[in-house]
Formats: structure tokens, C-alpha cells, sequence
């Protein structure tokens, strides 16, 4: 082996650096953008998403409650509501008066019915025989011979029967007498003054309580622990004499929720008695009126 050939065996190989390839427009575009994010494969898209439910709305009813509570008051709804109450509470307080008359003859016994059905018929009865009694008159005046002396008995008996109302004269008869025993002294006034009234009305022709004559103009005051009439005094025990028809006197002051049950209410204790003869001889002067006089000629 020669020389050369020596050392071209023992010497390295010696490698030449190649030249870099020449990059490519779109590899270096590449290098230039970011790197893409890798999509995992799990999240998933927001198409595929599941879309949130919208929540139900109110119904009618809640919508009709919430617009009435709480309530919004103005002014003017006040007022009329006011009114209305006012109203109201007026036709109310009209009714129940109404009814409390009624309420006595609702809770009242058969019997009590008959009796009150036959005090109303008796008064239908007086007042058509006094319609014949002045019927009778007029025609005696018109038939008689002698109308001024038949007028002339006819004006003295009228004038009787005005003093009895008036009282300025004496009066017998049959009727009744009752007596109100007030130990608790709780009668008062305006209770003797309804069994004035419910005698009057039941025919009493002439009527006097404890010596003093009632007539027409009488008033009753409280006095002290008594009443007064007409300015009198009087005292427990208060004793009725009443002229008239006792069938239906009676009847008128025991009526259910009458002068009687009134009284008894009261703690007071009340008899009423029937006789054939009632004499009331308390007389009352005669009083000449202040304005009036007689448009007669």
C-alpha cells in the first residue's frame, strides 16, 4: 500500500454541511400564527347545549289577588264607603225598630192572638154604634116637628158628655181599677203615660189616677221619687179608675209587651180589677182658652 493510499485510510471522513432547504411560503406563514388550541373532544358545542326553561308566569288568580291586596284606598273611595256604611247602619237601626213592634205578637201564644183579634173587633163595634148614634141625631133633627127644642136636648147632652171629657164634671160607669205597687221605685213617668195612652185608645171615656182627673191636655214629669200630673204630685201606689168598656180594657193592658209586662220588667207588681160601677169625681175647673174662640155665628 503506498503512502497516499495510507492516509487517506487512517484520516476521518470529514462530512460537508448541506445547505438548509429553502422554507416554503405557507411553512412560514405557519411559524408566524399561534399555535391552535386542540377542541377536546368532550366540551360540548354550545348548540348542543340544553336551553334553559323560562319560569311559568303568575296564573289569573295570583295575577286578581295581587291586584287587589294590598288594597289602594283614595280618597274618594273612602268617602263613599263611609256613606255607604252610614246608609246602611240606618236602614239597619230602621229595620230592628220596625220589628220590635212585631216582635211581641211573633212570640205571643195563640190565645193572646184571639184576645187582641177580639179587642180589635170591639173597637170596630164602638166606633160603628157611635157612627149610628150621630146618625140618629142628624135625623131626628131633620124629621122632628120642633127641631129648635130637639137641637136644644141635643146640645145639653153634648154638653155631658164634654164635661166628662173635659172633667169638669163627674162620671160613673162600668170599667176597671189597677193598681202599679212600685217598692223598687222604678216606675216612671213616660210608663204611666203609656197606659194613658193604651187606655184611650181602648175606649176609656174618662179616667183618673191617684185624685187627679186626666183629660186631654194632662202631662206627666218625673218628680222626685214620685210623678207628676199636671203639676200634682203623686206617690206609689198609682191607682187607675177608668171609665169604659172592661171587655176591652183589660185585654189592652195585657197584651204581650204591653203596659202590664212592661211594668212587671220593671220589678213592679200591677192588678187590674173589673167592676159594674166606676165613679171618677176628681173635677178639673173649666179654663177658658187664651186664643181660641168658636167660629160659630
Amino acid at each position: 500500500m503506498s503512502e497516499r493510499e495510507h492516509d487517506e485510510t487512517t484520516r476521518p471522513a470529514v462530512s460537508r454541511p448541506r445547505p438548509a432547504p429553502e422554507a416554503s411560503p405557507a411553512t412560514s406563514l405557519r411559524e408566524e400564527l399561534p399555535a391552535e388550541v386542540p377542541v377536546r373532544a368532550s366540551a360540548p358545542l354550545e348548540e348542543d347545549a340544553p336551553q334553559e326553561r323560562p319560569e311559568p308566569g303568575p296564573t289569573g288568580r295570583q295575577r286578581l289577588v295581587a291586584g287587589l291586596w294590598p288594597p289602594r284606598v283614595t280618597r274618594a273611595q273612602l268617602i263613599v264607603a263611609l256613606l255607604l256604611f252610614g246608609l246602611g247602619f240606618g236602614l239597619a237601626v230602621q229595620v230592628a225598630s220596625n220589628s220590635d213592634s212585631d216582635s211581641a205578637l211573633r212570640g205571643a201564644r195563640q190565645e193572646d192572638l184571639v184576645r187582641i183579634l177580639d179587642e180589635l173587633d170591639d173597637r170596630t163595634e164602638r166606633l160603628e154604634d157611635e157612627k149610628q148614634g150621630l146618625e140618629k141625631q142628624r135625623d131626628e133633627l131633620e124629621n122632628s116637628s120642633d127641631q129648635a127644642e130637639e137641637a136644644r136636648k141635643q146640645m145639653i147632652e153634648k154638653e155631658r158628655q164634654l164635661g166628662v171629657l173635659a172633667g169638669t164634671v163627674a162620671a160613673e160607669g162600668p170599667g176597671i181599677t189597677m193598681t202599679i205597687e212600685d217598692s223598687k221605685g222604678t216606675v216612671e213617668a213616660d210608663m204611666l203615660l203609656d197606659a194613658v195612652q193604651e187606655l184611650r185608645a181602648a175606649g176609656a171615656e174618662a179616667i183618673q189616677v191617684n185624685g187627679v182627673r186626666v183629660v186631654a191636655g194632662t202631662y206627666l214629669t218625673d218628680s222626685g221619687n214620685g210623678v207628676g200630673v199636671d203639676g200634682n204630685k203623686i206617690t206609689a201606689p198609682y191607682r187607675f179608675k177608668v171609665i169604659g168598656k172592661p171587655q176591652d180594657l183589660e185585654p189592652a193592658l195585657n197584651i204581650p209587651g204591653g203596659v202590664v209586662q212592661t211594668l212587671e220588667k220593671e220589678q213592679a207588681t200591677v192588678t187590674v180589677e173589673r167592676s159594674t160601677k166606676i165613679v171618677v169625681d176628681a173635677l178639673r175647673a173649666a179654663k177658658r182658652p187664651d186664643y181660641a174662640r168658636s167660629s160659630s155665628q
